[in-house]
This record gives structure tokens, C-alpha cells and sequence, in this order.
């Protein structure tokens, strides 16, 4: 297993995203829908990283949380479960960084911070921190 000190630089950096997202969420009227489903994103990405990381993989260079889950549920088979809510953050890794007719709104944003919070929640566990 991976010394803790090659993971918590991603957890870190993932706790950055997370914790932005939920500021602009409670803080920001009207929020920054699309910002915040970025952060979400951005925020799985890395503790999925983390967790890849923590079992001593070479996170690969790429956003996609389903590739991501994938690998690591080799590890921990209940990321599979989370296939369909990663499959819906995917998307804001690039789509709510310029404008679109299909903008996320915000019923979207309330998607992406729970989706955010039980696959975050899972990597803590996991990763007992």
C-alpha cells in the first residue's frame, strides 16, 4: 500500500473543489450553477484519484469518472454502483466551462453535490480519512 503522504495532496486538492462548490452553493445568490456542477465534478475526479492512488495505481490523465469508478471498483467492487452518478458529473467536466444551450440549471446543481457527496463519502470511508 501507498504512503498517505502521495494521497492527501489529491484529497486535498479534491476537499478544495468540494468544499468550493458548497460555499458558492450557500453563499451566492443566484449561485453559479454551472460553476459549482464543475467543482463537483472536479471533486470526484480527484478523490477517485486519491483512491487510485492509495492503492498504489497510477491515476490515469483523463476526466472520465466512469473510467475512473471502474478502475477503481477492481479495488472495492461498490463503485460500481456509482456508475450512474458519475455518468451524470461526467459532462460537467467540460460542458458548464462555456456557454450552452444545454447550461446545467438548478435542479442540476442539487444532482451533482449529492452525487458529489455519496461517492466522496465512499473514498473517506475507504480511504479512512
Amino acid at each position: 500500500m501507498v504512503k498517505m503522504e502521495f494521497v492527501l495532496p489529491w484529497i486535498q486538492k479534491a476537499e478544495n473543489d468540494f468544499s468550493s462548490a458548497l460555499y458558492l452553493a450557500d453563499n451566492m445568490h443566484p449561485p453559479p450553477v454551472e460553476i459549482i456542477c464543475f467543482h463537483c465534478q472536479q471533486a470526484v475526479e480527484k478523490y477517485l484519484k486519491a483512491f487510485l492512488v492509495y492503492n498504489d495505481q497510477e491515476p490515469p490523465k483523463t476526466h472520465d469518472l466512469i473510467e475512473l469508478a471502474k478502475q477503481s471498483s477492481c479495488f472495492n467492487k461498490d463503485f460500481l454502483l456509482f456508475i450512474p452518478k458519475c455518468e451524470f458529473l461526467v459532462p460537467f467536466a467540460v460542458r458548464a466551462r462555456y456557454p450552452s444551450v444545454n447550461d446545467p440549471n438548478d435542479a442540476d446543481m442539487k444532482t451533482a453535490l449529492t452525487c458529489a457527496q455519496e461517492i466522496i463519502k465512499l473514498v473517506k470511508f475507504l480511504l479512512h480519512v
